[in-house]
């Protein structure tokens, strides 16, 4: 299935639908007329296979407490091999609501108040609050950047774990705003290190199917045969693949014996749930049966950012596009064009666009922003268009030309 036919099939309005995309422009942004191009979901419907199961489900008409079948985890198994070279067995897995409620639990569940904890930025800003809200030491190892590409620097990543006595970190992989799917030799470093100083790896794999680059994902697990794998704690969900996410329902792979039992004892007094009914359906499906689904997701989003990149480096060269080798998160840096205390008024206010602002991420990335591809075309078509006009029109831009 190709990007055309993918829309044809599946693109949707979700205005006036209590999507907080959309329909909470005005509480978030002050403007309910913005082109939203914020937050990780998508304006594509779901596989058929998974609205039927859920159809199916939804008619017998009783939600009452339920068992988790061996189809479930089958299939969960079955998607993680094919697709990733991984194998997730039924005694590893627990559940949480979503892979953010997962890493504040396992904060809680791991370190002490006041323990360090490191995370690489800039990265998703729940991972920033979930180690202050929960009163940790948060510790933070910039990326390095070169030519849109960003890479750890793994001299200050083990510094930071000795100057401060790291006691886990929490990755991103692939890495969300940067766009990286990170190497085999990449993986196999950080884990490295971090067993040499005992630091629990959390690792984050929410976007392990989202990759439009010739990069292969590699999950943590399976680095050098699974030598590090006892050293770390695996997050997944269907939710960003298949748009599942107010579905409440995500893994928490644990390989470790002694994990698993210290996480259970803490999930008996925190936290001792029932897993969602409708979420358990959806991911069952989705992993079954979505895997064209996914494909020609997967081509509307290389589209839309061959699309994006094409046309900024036509009319406005200076900004500098992240490579994006996964994730459906494109990552700008606009400060070329606009000084960073301007920012918000110039993409909000003049492009009319609701983004992710790039300090959200780091400190060091005002007058940087994250768009989101999963979307229509023509929705990345104005965001585009609106960027390059204002540049334009405000005569910021000697190579543009206005379209």
């Amino acid at each position: 299935m190709n990007a055309k036919e993918f829309t044809d099939r599946y693109l949707v309005s979700r205005t006036e639908t209590n999507s907080l995309k959309w329909d909470a422009l005005d509480v978030r942004f002050g403007n309910p007329d913005l082109t939203a191009m914020w937050v990780a979901d998508m304006e594509f419907k779901t596989p058929e296979a998974v609205v039927e199961a859920m159809t199916k489900r939804v008619e017998h008409g009783v939600y009452g407490y339920s068992i988790i079948p061996e189809s479930y985890f089958e299939a969960l198994n079955s998607w993680h091999e094919r697709r990733h070279g991984s194998e997730v067995k039924k005694e590893w897995v627990r559940f949480a609501p979503g892979v953010v409620n997962a890493i504040y639990w396992l904060i809680n569940a791991f370190t002490e108040v006041n323990d360090a904890v490191l995370i690489v930025t800039p990265v998703y800003y729940p991972f920033h609050n979930a180690v202050k809200d929960t009163h940790r030491n948060l510790i933070r190892s910039e990326l390095i950047v070169e030519d849109g590409k960003y890479r750890i620097d793994f001299e200050d990543f083990e510094n930071k774990i000795k100057e401060n006595d790291v006691k886990m970190f929490i990755q991103c992989s692939p890495h969300n705003p940067a766009g990286r799917v990170w190497t085999e030799e990449e993986l196999e470093k950080i884990l490295e290190i971090c067993e040499k100083y005992h630091v629990l790896v959390i690792t984050d794999e929410i976007h392990q199917d989202i990759i439009i680059g010739d990069k292969k994902f590699i999950p943590a697990s399976i680095i050098a045969g699974g030598k590090y794998k006892e050293n770390m704690i695996t997050l997944s969900s269907a939710s960003k693949t298949f748009n599942l996410a107010c579905l409440l329902n995500s893994h928490i792979i644990i390989y470790n014996e002694l994990l698993r039992k210290r996480y259970d004892g803490f999930a008996k007094v925190t936290n001792q749930s029932e897993v969602n009914i409708m979420g358990m359906v959806a991911t069952e499906a989705a992993y079954t049966h979505g895997d064209e689904w996914l494909e020609g997701l997967l081509d509307v989003i290389r589209s839309n950012y061959q699309y994006m990149r094409s046309e900024l480096e036509k009319y406005a060269p200076k900004i500098a596009v992240a490579d994006l080798e996964g994730t459906y998160l494109t990552w700008l840096d606009m400060r070329e064009y606009i000084k960073p205390e301007d920012i918000k008024d110039f993409i909000q206010t003049k492009c009319n666009l609701a983004i992710d602002f790039g300090e959200w991420f780091s400190d060091q990335c005002r007058g940087f922003i994250r768009l989101n591809l999963a979307t229509d075309p023509e929705n990345v078509k104005k965001s585009v268009e609106a960027i390059i006009n204002q540049l334009n029109l405000e005569g910021k831009n000697e190579y543009a030309e206005k379209l």
